[in-house]
């Protein structure tokens, strides 16, 4: 194993602020691209599920299939088993794995599905490949990420810049590429994939709930996640930094002509059968 993905680890970490952000996410606002493939047999992989409301929207999606929700992280499996319980989902299981290399077999899975993963992993490669593998032959792998450079607001705000070049720098030491968004269709060339569909999408928020919501919960997660103990440990940042970059994302969050766009790539890649 390489010394990359040795040290690739999840710049997040799972504070609340971070659950308030995944929570939120659905199969409608996360992976439109894919849905309209969708079979109701269908077998899917679902990766990085974190607290399984992705995982949940796609076994309702799929009755008479099955979904296979797995993260790095064990802990917050929980959680996800609890979202599928809670909706009556019988047809969904969950598991800890690690992406670059999954204990399923080959041809297995009619969709591997991953959600803001490869943008966290030391081998983006590696990882498709092994995406690719466990995917059964005419089958989808599904890959949609952000891209932070690409990320924009109004008005501008010099503490929210300064946020977003330390986030980039913490990303990166890392192990992980924080502008994973428009290097998808490149991995997945470099991944020996052919079939490959290209796609972007994106978040916004301007309404003043959403403006509230998207600036608290990175405002919180500046200066109480495993981001902030990163970025602190690592020397890229003081705590008064980081609070003031907190208080850049709050006063931003105020404005009421603010307006925030998050732009992901997608990628759909048929194996070729």
């Amino acid at each position: 194993m390489s010394k990359a993905r040795e040290t690739a680890v999840y710049t997040h970490g799972h504070h609340e602020s971070v659950l308030r952000s995944h929570t939120w996410r659905t199969a409608a606002n996360s992976a439109a691209y894919l849905l309209g493939s969708l079979k109701p047999h269908m077998k899917i992989l679902d990766i990085g599920c974190g607290p399984g409301t992705i995982t949940a929207d796609l076994a309702a999606l799929v009755p008479d299939g099955q979904v296979t929700g797995v993260d790095h992280a064990p802990g917050i499996l929980d959680q996800a088993r609890a979202t599928a319980a809670e909706r009556g989902l019988g047809n969904v299981d969950f598991a800890v794995a690690d992406v670059h290399s999954l204990d399923y077999p080959d041809d297995t899975f009619c969709v591997v599905h991953a959600h803001q993963v490869l943008q966290h992993v030391g081998d983006p490669v590696r990882a498709l490949r092994e995406m690719c593998r466990v995917t059964r032959p005419g089958g989808l792998i599904a890959v949609r990420d952000s891209d932070y450079a690409a990320m924009t607001w109004y008005p501008g705000s010099p503490g929210m810049d300064h946020w977003l070049d330390l986030y980039r720098r913490v990303a990166r030491a890392n192990g992980g590429e924080p502008d994973a968004g428009r290097r998808l269709k490149s991995w997945a060339l470099r991944a020996g994939l052919t079939d490959i569909t290209a796609t972007s999408a994106t978040w916004t928020y301007a309404t003043a709930d959403e403006r509230a919501w998207w600036s608290g919960l990175w405002a919180d997660r500046t200066v109480a996640s495993a981001y902030a103990e990163r970025a602190t440990e690592s020397g890229h940042a003081t705590a008064e930094q980081l609070h003031a970059i907190g208080a850049a994302w709050r006063e931003w969050g105020r404005q009421e002509d603010g307006w925030f766009a998050v732009l992901h790539g997608e990628i759909l890649c048929r194996k070729a059968a």
